[in-house]
């Protein structure tokens, strides 16, 4: 599940470059056809029926989600928010999600690093090596929870906490209850996902032959974005080409660019 905005569903924008990593990937094209794409407004659900089977209009009334959304700016905050609590229906519905920000590329399959008891799994801005630490720095980009009564409560007790932290976003909000600790009658566990696997421009691995997802964080504006992912991709085929040629020698992704390093 992916969620996009009018700025972010244009052609030529985030939504593009997103499928076509998958088609570039490994073993990766037909995981497009479980992917939901939700529309957060009309001209986006539009374009998203042009380009993909599965799209869904989530509609709020009063609500203008169409622009570009500047980080903590506008209606960022809330849009985010209440992305989150869509996340928590689909559990309540009794489905299980991976969802994924739009400015991620897929080059594999995450599923194989998610184990068979995981419940909430974040991918991390920063990752410290050790999975279960609460000194990860979480981001929500990445984002797998499997549907539990007690997943259920710990959506139930992260929405209920931003009343704690006022003009904070969810993944601030899911940080500080991580850190806390979740409380033990929710029962669900946290862990978080090896940025050497699950990249981004904030921290990332050098090896492609491990890496699986590569995302345009720690990069403020679409166009600054845009610019490096498409870096990254043109890296990636490159690669592939290396690789189906027999050439075994070292080569990773063009640094620095505008917001990777």
């Amino acid at each position: 599940m992916t969620a996009i905005n009018e700025a972010w569903a244009a052609p030529g924008s985030f939504l593009d470059l997103f499928l076509e990593s998958f088609r570039h990937g490994e073993g990766t094209e037909h995981l497009v056809r479980h992917l939901l794409v939700v529309a957060m407004d009309g001209r986006a659900f539009e374009r998203c029926n042009a380009v993909h089977q599965f799209c869904y209009w989530f509609r709020v009334d009063g609500m203008d989600f169409a622009a570009e959304q500047s980080y903590m700016k506008g209606d960022y905050l809330e849009m985010m928010w209440r992305r989150n609590r869509f996340q928590q229906t689909i559990l309540e519905l009794g489905f299980s999600f991976l969802f994924t920000d739009v400015d991620i590329l897929w080059f594999r399959s995450p599923f194989p690093h998610l184990s068979p008891d995981a419940q909430v799994v974040m991918s991390s801005d920063f990752f410290v090596g050790d999975p279960t630490s609460p000194g990860n720095y979480p981001n929500g980009g990445l984002l797998y929870v499997r549907s539990s009564a007690s997943t259920v409560r710990f959506y139930e007790h992260w929405q209920s906490s931003r009343a704690r932290f006022p003009g904070k976003h969810e993944q601030f909000v899911f940080d500080r209850i991580v850190k806390e600790g979740v409380p033990p009658h929710v029962g669900a566990t946290v862990r978080f996902l090896d940025t050497g696997h699950f990249g981004g421009f904030c921290q990332h691995g050098k090896e492609l032959g491990r890496v699986v997802t590569m995302h345009a964080n720690c990069c403020v504006g679409l166009q600054n974005k845009l610019f490096d992912l498409r870096n990254v991709l043109e890296d990636w085929k490159t690669y592939k080409e290396r690789v189906a040629a027999g050439n075994m020698d070292y080569f990773s992704w063009r640094v620095p660019g505008r917001c990777i390093h």
